[in-house]
Formats: C-alpha cells, structure tokens, sequence
C-alpha cells in the first residue's frame, strides 16, 4: 500500500512539473514578443543580458554575472543603456525566471528525495517478506536483495536496525499464531472463525449484517477493494514468480502459453481472526480442466504477504460418498438423479457407498442402483445393508471403514442434500490428508409451498437453487455434511456410534477435528443445498435430541417474517376485510 502510495504521488508531483513547465514557456512567448508598430525593430529590443552566474545551475540566458540574483539583474540592465521602461520591465521578467528556476530546482529535489524514500520501501517490504517466508518453513524470496541489503544498503536507508527487526519479529509471530499452515486446539464449535467464500462477482457469508442476505451482490466498495487487491497480487504471483518455489513453477509454466488473467479465477474463501490478520486462499484454473492452481495469502494486519503458491492437480483424487438411508426410497430416486448427472456425467471420479438400514424397501434401492449402472455404465458403487435401527452415524462409519481401496477422500452425505460438480473440487482443494478437513455450510432450502404460494407454482428443482434470504438459509448450525480423508477420520475416533436415531454425532465428530492439530475449513458452499423436506421428529427420541429435532423442523419452513405472516394471518385477514368493507361504504366520488 505504502508503495502503491509514493508512486501515485510521485507520477502526480511530475504532472505538475510539466504544467509548471509548459506554463512558463507559454508566458516567457507571451511577454517577451515585440509590440507591433511602425517604429524600427532596434528601438524596441531588449538589451542582451550576461552569461547566468554557475551558482545557479541554469543553461539558459544569464540574468546578470553576480550571484546576488536581483542585484546582478538590477545592475546589468542599468548598464546596457537602455531606455528606463524597456529595463524596469526586463529586470521583473529576469527576477521572475529566477524565482521560477528555484522553484523548478526545488521540485526535482524533492522528485529525488522521494525516489530515494521509494527504494527504501521496496527494499524494506523485500526483507520483510523474506522474514515472513522463513516463517512459514518456504524457501526465502529476493535472496539477492536480501543479501545486499545486510551488507548496508537497506541499514543505511532505513535507519536503525531494530526497529525492522522489531517489524520482522512482530509479522512472523502473526503468522505462526494464525491458522495459516496448521490448526488450533479450539475449545468447542464456538469458538471457530467461519470462513466466507467469493466469486468475483458475489460475497456468501454467514454474518448477514442489517440486509439479512446470504449474498452480497453488489459487493460492499471496502471489501471490493481489499479483495480486488488480493486477486491483483495473485494474479501478479502467477504471471512474474519471484521466488525459488515460483521459479520452478515459471520453468514448468515456460512450457505452455498459460497467461492467468480474472476469467481464471474460480473462488476464494477469506476470514478475519481479529487478533492475528486476514487469510485468503484463492483457486484459479489450471492447464487441464483437473488441474489448479492454489494461492494462500496473508496480510497479518501490515502489508499484503504472499504464504504459498502451489499447483494442484485433482485428477487421481477420487470422492467416496457415503449415504446412509432407511426407507425413503423416493428420495434417493431423486438423489441418483442428480448423482447420475453430476458424478457420473461430469466429474468422473466418484465411488458411491450406500449403507441400508433394514429390509423394507430394500429391493427399490437396488433396482435404483442397477437401472443407474445400466442407463450410464456406472460400477464404482456398493451397497451395504445392517439388519439394525437407522443410526447415521454408524452407517457413516460403517461405509468408510468399508474402503479397502488406501487413503481416499470421503464425503459424508444425505439422502436430500444436492450439490455440484464444483463443490466436488471444493470438496478436493479444502482437504489435505493430516492437515485440513472440510466442512461446508451448506444453504438450506425452505419450505417450497410456502415461497412460491402453493404447490402448483413450485418449479423445478434445478431452478429453486437460489441464495436468497427469502428462499432459505446458512445451515450454520449443522455438521453433517463434511470432506475429510479416511486416514484423518480413522485416527481421530471416528463417529460415536452409541447415539441412536438422529443427530448428535456429527457435532460429537467436529468437536473431536477442533480439540485436534488439523485445520478446520468451516466456508459456506454455493454448491451445495439441503433441499426441503417434511421432518418427523419421533417421540422415542431422547429430550435433547428430541428439542434439535424441533428446532431444526421450525428453522427449515420458513424465514422469521414469513412465519410471523402464517401466525398472524388471521388478524391480517381481518384487517384486509374491514378495509374491504370501509371501501365499500364509502365509494369514490365520481
């Protein structure tokens, strides 16, 4: 910013040098041309002044051989015999263009005083951002700089040596306190800082703010600016890498014609620990259509640092998604619908695991599962059946314990959850085996009768997938829905497979993610929706799960206001009738 800042100033203070310039010239023209009249031309020249004293610095016509400037000027036009009007007016012009020279001489330098405090920053951000990357445990940037400036060039400039060394200590214990490169013990789900993802056009987030949007479109002008200024730097990492880690990456890059530009940018997720600084990951498109490119910054409440640039490829990254289901066979028709458009037609690298409660309907889910494997040649699936009461948790673990393929990426799903094919890659690039788990707020559909007035207005489902306030809600509150690989779910316990019926277990599991060393990934998802359902809280249920159950049924039909227009429809009814009957009493004059 401090950079950004000089530069601006400087291209502005050369702006008004020129003006000041072409401004003199025009006058000097202006006032020294001769009068048109019909005396001889000698009568009206003004005499020839002396060479300009070298004191001065100027090139140009002298204004008197002396140093004393008006004194000199004074002296040489009373000596060149001319008329008095002819030299009282070229002692105020010599006087003006010696006050302007001084003035133009002032101007450059500061101009170099300037350029000379610009270096200094630059050299400082440098040595900063060298700090930083040894910090983070990654190669050092500006080696080179780096050594020129311990050999005197940076001490010098920038005054005394502890005080960037107090800055240096400052931004790397930032670093290592936030939640950069690893996670923290965190007490309970409370005390996580969510995540909030973004497009270049749109902002999801979970602090809604007085507008109550799940949405910022058009985006706030303070958060467009801090986040054109990330992409901008990003952008720039991606085009003129300099450090070693970017080198090798240039050389890989110098292979290809790829030029990273905006279009490239596919999302990014942000938090703000208040405390420590600002954290920014961003994913742009690779060269393939499976491959990325991830940028993690970090701007530890001083100059924008640039963590980690890294090439991410998702091609042998397959998704098991494991359902666990009982009954509901209608639902998981309309599952594999999506499942078969998605996961088979478009990504391509997804293993479905569906774990069956009872006998019931169990031949309906594999008649499902087989017309699927027909219809679109797909084999990557099982099923497992448990002769036992519904309990998600243990399907859940019972699926992924099933795998016997090494250490692959689960998600854990629902029967009435749709996502996309860009959530799968979300899915991919927020997850990282022993290090980073992932857990989407997912965007929960209200009550479709409701929104749209009656069930014969409902549209399709494709197109009821709408962030709006007044469509549904931030899921903030459940768990259910998560990325993490096999390996991190097996050391760190897995579910608690004692809790019975509905939920509980995933908070117990998130709980256990939290209290751990990994990092936890907690962003809404723009591609993933829970869609609505009518919920049967049964009275089996113990009381604190029975009260969940109860309070997700309230929060799932409908916005506060459009359930306080349901409660009140009967005095708004009444309302409406009396104004019906006043205007009938009382019809307008004609």
């Amino acid at each position: 910013m401090l950079r950004r800042g000089l530069l601006a100033w400087v291209s502005r203070v050369g702006g008004v040098l020129v003006l000041l310039c072409c401004s003199l010239s025009l006058l000097y023209v202006m006032t020294c041309s001769p009068p048109h009249s019909d005396d001889p031309p000698s009568s009206h020249a003004l005499p020839r002044a002396g060479p300009i004293h070298p004191s001065l610095g100027g090139t140009g016509p002298g204004i008197g051989a002396g140093a004393g400037g008006t004194g000199g000027a004074r002296a040489g036009a009373a000596q060149s015999g001319g008329p008095p009007g002819v030299q009282s007016y070229q002692v105020l012009l010599q006087e003006r263009e010696e006050q302007h020279r001084l003035h133009i001489s002032s101007l450059k330098k500061q101009i170099a005083q300037l350029k000379e405090a610009l270096q200094e920053r630059s050299q400082q951000l440098k040595g900063v951002q060298e700090s930083l990357k040894r910090a983070a445990g990654g190669p050092a940037v500006g080696q080179e700089a780096g050594a020129g400036s311990q050999g005197g060039g940076l001490g010098e400039a920038q005054g005394p040596k502890s005080q960037q060394t107090d800055l240096q200590e400052f931004l790397r214990s930032q670093m290592s306190k936030a939640e950069v490169s690893a996670g923290t013990r965190l007490p309970s789900e409370y005390a996580v800082v969510a995540f909030e993802s973004f497009t270049l056009q749109r902002v999801y987030q979970l602090e809604m703010g007085l507008t109550r949007h799940p949405e910022e479109k058009p985006v706030r002008k303070d958060k467009r600016e801090e986040l054109g200024e990330v992409l901008e730097m990003a952008l720039h990492s991606l085009n003129t890498p300099s450090s070693q880690q970017d080198s090798r990456i240039a050389a890989e890059k110098s292979q290809t014609s790829k030029v990273y530009s905006m279009s490239d940018f596919i999302e990014g997720i942000t938090r703000t620990e208040r405390d420590k600084g600002t954290l920014y990951e961003l994913t742009f498109r690779g060269e393939s259509s499976n491959e990325f490119r991830r940028l993690v910054l970090f701007r530890p409440f001083g100059p924008l640092m640039k963590v980690k640039n890294e090439r991410v490829d998702t091609v042998n990254v397959p998704i098991n998604i494991i359902v666990p289901l009982s009954r509901r066979t209608d639902k998981f028709k309309q599952f594999m619908h999506n499942f078969r458009e998605v996961c088979v037609r478009q990504d391509g690298r997804v293993h479905l695991t569906v774990v069956y409660f009872g006998k019931e309907q169990m031949s309906e889910v594999r008649s499902t599962l087989e017309n699927t494997s027909r219809e679109v040649n797909f084999k990557n699936y099982t099923l497992l059946q448990l002769d036992e009461e519904f309990s998600r948790g243990r399907g859940l673990d019972v699926g992924a314990r099933a795998w016997k393929g090494g250490n692959v990426l689960l998600f854990f799903c629902d029967v009435d959850i749709y996502f996309t094919a860009d959530f799968l890659n979300t899915c991919r690039l927020n997850t990282q085996p022993g290090k980073k788990v992932f857990y989407p707020v997912l965007f929960s559909q209200y009550n479709p009768t409701l929104i749209y007035g009656g069930p014969e207005h409902i549209p399709p489902v494709e197109q009821q997938l709408v962030i709006k306030k007044d469509t549904g809600f931030w899921r903030d509150f459940g768990f259910g829905m998560t990325c993490q690989y096999r390996s991190d779910f097996i050391n760190i316990g897995g579910f608690d497979i004692d809790i019975k019926g509905w939920g509980g277990e995933d908070v117990h599991l998130y709980r256990k993610y939290l209290h751990s060393n990994l990092l936890v990934v907690r962003a809404p998802s723009r591609g993933l929706f829970h869609l609505w359902h009518e919920k049967h809280c049964a009275d089996e249920l113990p009381p604190d799960q029975y009260r969940m159950c109860m309070q997700s049924k309230a929060m799932n039909e409908a916005s506060h206001g459009q359930l306080g227009m349901l409660f009140f429809r009967h005095e708004i009814e009444a309302h409406l009738r009396k104004q019906k009957q006043q205007q009938n009493s009382n019809p307008k004059k004609t």
